[in-house]
């Protein structure tokens, strides 16, 4: 009673509706494919930009440097696929490289 009560109001929003065209049952099953991408990219990105920052962390400046490589890599991969914007990873890249130069 209480559920019904709830989605009659919208608190679940679009928790409980599922496409009924034919054209939105593919979209959503082509957005759910791409998330999966999505969040493996992101993923990604982050362990780079996490293991970098452990590495300075440790105090680990030339092994750091190597892995900034990896980082920049995964990044440019997550904006080329619009993971994050343009901004978001020029930011990125700008604080870890002044993190390794005021490391060493």
């Amino acid at each position: 009673m209480v559920l019904a009560h709830l989605r009659y109001l919208g608190m679940f929003g679009n928790m409980f509706r599922m496409p009924v065209i034919r054209s939105a049952k593919k979209a959503l099953r082509a957005s759910q494919t791409k998330k999966v991408f999505n969040d493996r990219r992101k993923k990604t990105m982050k362990e780079a930009v996490k293991n970098t920052k452990s590495l300075l962390k440790d105090k680990k400046t030339d092994d750091a440097r190597a892995s900034l490589s990896v980082a920049y890599k995964a990044i440019d991969k997550a904006v080329k696929r619009g993971v994050i914007k343009k901004n978001t990873a020029a930011r990125k890249k700008s604080r870890l490289s002044a993190a390794i130069k005021k490391a060493a």
